[in-house]
């Protein structure tokens, strides 16, 4: 509980595959004794954040209804902010895991706008993680309602700043982004990492939030409800039965991605692979992608995957991943 004896509310942002879930796994599989409740958002076509959340004792709720926490999802943010106050068995804390296209703005509001919400939860920080890789490239892409605008939201409003997968870039670059970051956000400590494993006394309960320092830049801050999305980002979703040839999955990524892989923001998948009884996980940006196993199938193999990107070719992205499964 926080000092007014409210139940205290970490807001995890950042674009799409700066490490946000890989960050979320490392909270709730570190030795914190704290029971966490995490709100998954995601804007994927079909939900699959949810599957790759590490689930221990913690609750995971999944909105996953196409639509970002900035958007009309926020109503739906208050109903189950309002379910878990009905819970018999309090949660220590709350996790928001906003999608990599949310601006967090209205998702903060949300703490003072209710009545209800605001006597119960306090925001205690916003916290944002940035890839250290392609975080240059992704602020290069001007436009009111595009990739940059995006990017910059999320960034100037956090309260303390994750450069993540510095272990991808030389010191110098490190150093670059560090100074791009500095420019939007003058106040906000930047903390460095790689897989997203940080300090959690660094990011959770450190109150960094400051509503009179919030209004002091914008008077207007509650009355501001306004959030555009570059209508050519789209998700595509794809869900096939049956197992997949791992390399041949890998050889058509690797083909596909060199073409088009400046459009693919993101790419994330769950599937079966041919002749192993465990879950494998896709995780991808742009041209670069991993595929990992994981934990053993519990339930019946499904297989899901969705792209998130610029002018996504839906027919090509099915007909490429079908070629792939095996039989």
């Amino acid at each position: 509980m926080s000092e007014h004896g409210k139940i205290p509310v970490t807001v995890l942002t950042g674009f799409l595959g700066s490490g946000k879930t890989t960050l979320v796994n490392h909270i709730l599989t570190a030795n914190h004794g704290h029971r966490i409740a995490v709100i998954e958002n995601e804007f994927g076509e079909i939900p699959i954040d949810n599957d790759l959340v590490l689930n221990a004792d913690e609750k995971i709720i999944e909105m996953s209804n196409g639509c970002c926490l900035c958007c009309t999802a926020r109503t739906d943010l208050i109903e189950i902010l309002r379910s878990l106050l009905a819970r018999s068995d309090r949660f220590d804390r709350i996790l928001i895991e906003t999608s990599g296209l949310a601006d967090p703005n209205p998702v903060a509001q949300t703490f003072f706008v209710d009545d209800e919400i605001a006597e119960h939860f306090a925001l205690d920080a916003i916290v944002t993680l940035v890839d250290a890789k392609h975080i240059r490239a992704h602020l290069d892409e001007d436009g009111h309602d595009g990739v940059g605008s995006h990017v910059v939201d999320q960034i100037a409003f956090a309260d303390r700043i994750v450069i993540n997968k510095v272990d991808l870039v030389d010191a110098d670059t490190v150093r670059a982004v560090e100074t791009s970051v500095r420019a939007i956000n003058a106040t906000a400590d930047i903390l460095t990492s790689q897989y997203a494993a940080i300090d959690l006394a660094d990011v959770l309960g450190i109150g960094a939030f400051d509503m009179a320092r919030t209004m002091a830049g914008d008077p207007h801050w509650l009355d501001e409800d306004s959030h555009e999305h570059d209508p050519h980002l789209t998700s595509v979703g794809i869900e096939l039965d049956g197992r997949f040839d791992q390399r041949a999955l890998e050889s058509w990524l690797t083909a596909h991605l060199a073409e088009r892989g400046g459009d693919v923001y993101r790419m994330k998948g769950l599937f079966a692979v041919a002749d192993d009884s465990r879950r494998f996980v896709l995780q991808g940006i742009h041209t670069m992608f991993e595929i990992r196993p994981s934990a053993p199938w519990q339930e019946e193999p499904v297989g899901k995957v969705v792209f998130i990107g610029r002018d996504l070719d839906r027919e090509a992205l099915t007909s490429g991943l079908r070629s792939c499964l095996v039989g």
